[in-house]
């Protein structure tokens, strides 16, 4: 059967269709309203042969889906894995074309496409880490309005039980004290919705093995494990540790042509919420006995902001590790031999 290579170049709205054969010859093309009836009916039927491309762009998940449910053989591109060079001319259907031509040829950068469960977690597992942002940037907003008003902060934290009646008991002009009431109003109800999200995440993930092994390394709880476990998914995509690592941006950048290498900074490439994940387990403890010289080590020769990325890139080892097998042994031999 003639193969068949299918570029989608999808918006929100509107899309780009383009279908080549195995020499690249064009053998259709369209342009269609984002609706599900279009987008099948568009494509060539599903058979031996046929392989679908779509970017990994804005609202992928229903067409993916979608085209996975009826048999296609889809391929997810990775957006900044794909090199399109310095084109005079860039509009859609060049897109389209590109995809599938860059999927014939084998040189398609392709990221992984995650099962449905997987992406319904992560939903939880954002949108939890958006209202955490959401509600920090509120309690900036009562410390400026303390700062207006000549108010120091009295405890570390202000936002803890203990404060409650420092809060209530400031002295600040009605405009001042109205916005701080509305503030901490706010800040509750945050505070309830984020306590929902993190019992819904743990209830979904509690049986996983590999997020209850890798809460044995010190400063990660449950909400650390559940990014980790969500955002990473499938730990079997990764062939060692180093690839996990250098998915999540904590390796450093590699340039190198004839005999000039240059090696720079963490490329900070991939997950950014696994890599915040990570430099904050190590923020406090600094990896906990186990890694805590490795960090007081390093923080002598190359400084402390270098002992933190490098700590962070050996939990993330470890963590490989508690999710590939349920359990971390060096951890556990270092208990049994105390």
């Amino acid at each position: 059967m003639d193969e068949r290579y299918v570029g989608i170049d999808l918006h929100r709205r509107r899309s780009v269709i383009h279908v080549m054969d195995g020499d690249g010859k064009k053998l259709g093309g369209s342009r269609i309203e984002n609706t599900p009836m279009n987008l099948l009916g568009a494509l060539p039927p599903p058979a031996e042969g046929v392989e679908v491309v779509v970017e990994a762009t804005y609202s992928w998940y229903w067409a993916v889906d979608l085209l996975q449910d009826n048999g296609y053989s889809v391929h997810l591109s990775h957006p900044s894995g794909n090199d399109w060079g310095h084109r005079r001319v860039k509009n859609d259907e060049r897109d389209a074309r590109d995809l599938a031509d860059l999927l014939r040829l084998g040189r398609l950068a392709e990221a992984w496409i995650a099962p449905r469960e997987t992406r319904e977690l992560r939903e939880l597992v954002r949108y939890r880490a958006k209202l955490v942002q959401l509600r920090s940037g509120l309690k900036a907003q009562v410390h400026a309005v303390m700062g207006k008003e000549g108010v120091l902060p009295s405890f570390a934290d202000m936002f803890c039980p203990a404060a409650a009646s420092a809060l209530d008991a400031m002295e600040l002009a009605e405009p001042y004290r109205i916005r701080v009431e509305s503030i901490r109003d706010l800040i509750e109800l945050y505070d309830r919705e984020v306590g929902i999200l993190e019992r819904l995440i743990h209830q979904r993930l509690r049986h996983d093995k590999g997020y209850e092994a890798i809460q044995a390394l010190n400063g990660v709880g449950r909400t650390m494990a559940a990014i980790f476990c969500v955002e990473i998914g499938d730990i079997s995509r990764f062939r060692s540790p180093e690839a996990l690592c250098s998915w999540a941006g904590l390796t450093p950048r590699h340039r190198e042509s004839d005999t000039h290498v240059v090696r720079g900074g963490i490329t900070k490439m991939g997950s950014r919420l696994v890599r915040w994940a990570a430099l904050e387990s190590v923020a406090r403890y600094h990896g906990g006995t186990f890694l805590h010289e490795d960090f007081c080590r390093i923080a002598q020769r190359r400084g402390k902001t270098k002992a933190r990325v490098a700590v962070a890139r050996k939990l993330l080892t470890l963590v490989y590790y508690g999710m590939r097998d349920g359990e971390i042994r060096c951890l556990r031999e270092r208990v049994e031999a105390t």
